[in-house]
């Protein structure tokens, strides 16, 4: 089964029918994209959870809603994603992640879902396929001497799932610098589209090294990623796929000047 890496951009992608990005997640499917068999669950990896130590969330029962985001419209706030917990991928995510040397991992057993998760989920799964669901940490990402490198090489242990019918999805940003947005219809930031040139050429090229150092490798880089949380995800997904995979573009758009909403499917070699 292929992996990908989501661009959700703005929370108000919720409910902003004006973002293009929106009536992309509402039409695809990953069930006929990702195999020809719908997913028996997914490991969505959202970069809005944060951990010392890698972490998966083991929830029995119904996933709560985390409103993970401040001032939007009200509705925002009233939207429900109750997807079902997805225990026993949890712990074989565990497992998997302790037998290739990234143990001890926690097991959090009252998270629910951030809109990272929650956000494409909603649009993507919602009267598609119906699955059960568990999100799964982005594991030292505010640990400064853990970088792209370090979070590619422990989604390769993620690898096996991909055969045990496992949507592997990483869920954050191309572009994430919130001080440098604008009105949502803003014309492209020039540093933005730079960057996200490079990280499509790059992706598409091969040249994964180049995007697991992308600080130094890529045209503003620290622009385009101040923190670099919200590209880690993207070395989840790459990871997983294994090093000999091929990248495809499945999405490209843009809001607020300097947000991307490019997305990615990686296939892994036969």
């Amino acid at each position: 089964m292929d992996t990908f890496f989501l661009s959700h951009g703005s929370p108000t992608l919720s409910i902003d029918e004006t973002i293009p990005a929106r009536h992309f997640f509402q039409s695809w499917l990953p069930a006929a994209v990702a195999g020809s068999e719908p997913p028996r669950a997914i490991l969505m990896v959202s970069g809005h959870w944060e951990t010392a130590t890698p972490a998966v969330n083991v929830i029995r029962g119904r996933n709560d809603t985390i409103y993970d985001f401040y001032g939007f419209p009200k509705s925002m706030y009233k939207l429900k994603y109750p997807a079902p917990g997805a225990p026993d991928l949890a712990m074989r995510t565990k497992e998997l992640l302790e037998q290739g040397g990234f143990g001890p991992v926690k097991e959090d057993r009252s998270r629910g879902l951030d809109h990272g998760a929650w956000v494409p989920l909603m649009l993507i799964i919602e009267k598609k396929i119906h699955n059960s669901h568990t999100q799964y940490e982005n594991p030292g990402s505010a640990t400064a001497d853990r970088d792209g490198t370090y979070h590619y090489n422990l989604r390769k242990a993620l690898a096996p799932l991909r055969n045990e019918g496992v949507l592997i999805l990483g869920s954050s940003s191309a572009t994430h610098n919130l001080r440098k947005i604008g009105p949502t219809h803003s014309p492209v930031a020039e540093w933005a589209s730079e960057f996200d040139n490079w990280f499509k050429d790059a992706l598409l090229g091969g040249r994964y090294d180049d995007v697991n150092r992308f600080e130094e490798k890529a045209p503003y880089g620290k622009m385009a990623h101040p923190r670099a949380d919200h590209f880690y995800p993207l070395h989840v997904a790459l990871g997983a796929a294994g090093d000999e995979s091929k990248a495809e573009q499945i999405h490209q758009s843009w809001s607020n000047a300097t947000l991307s909403y490019s997305s990615y499917r990686f296939t892994a070699k036969n």
